[in-house]
């Protein structure tokens, strides 16, 4: 039963769960909004095209994958909300970075663990691509 109590205890959490999740997306938006609007997002999309087309995806999503690989899935979320993505590239792009995300920080717990960082990160690196490269070849 939802009592007043739990209607505030659970607005309280959304409210503060949506500042936190902000303080990352805005900030992530606005500069890629700006390195579109500058040209600089279309300097490194045609940079990065062939590469990406192995995804089946536009060259400005090589900004989307490093900074999920870098900083995480809400980081990639905020860039991608400005770049126009077909819902096969969207999903492709979502695939690679739940698999490879955050791999600084995974990177330094996994250190902790007793694993080797850099094998871990490589490994995780090789099967996100691997599964772009063969749902884009599946779905694409």
């Amino acid at each position: 039963m939802v009592t007043t109590d739990t209607f505030k205890r659970g607005f309280y959490k959304g409210i503060t769960t949506f500042f936190e999740l902000s303080k990352i997306l805005v900030p992530v938006y606005l500069g890629v909004q700006l390195l579109s609007v500058s040209g600089i997002l279309s300097i490194m999309a045609d940079f990065f095209t062939p590469a990406m087309s192995v995804f089946g995806l536009p060259g400005e999503t090589s900004l989307v994958l490093i900074l999920g690989y870098f900083s995480g899935g809400y980081a990639a979320l905020g860039a991608m909300a400005v770049i126009k993505l077909t819902s096969i590239q969207i999903t492709t792009v979502s695939i690679m970075v739940t698999i490879a995300h955050s791999l600084i920080t995974e990177g330094a717990v996994v250190k902790k663990l007793g694993v080797s960082t850099m094998a871990s990160v490589l490994l995780r690196i090789l099967f996100s691509l691997i599964a772009g490269f063969l749902f884009n070849l599946i779905f694409g």
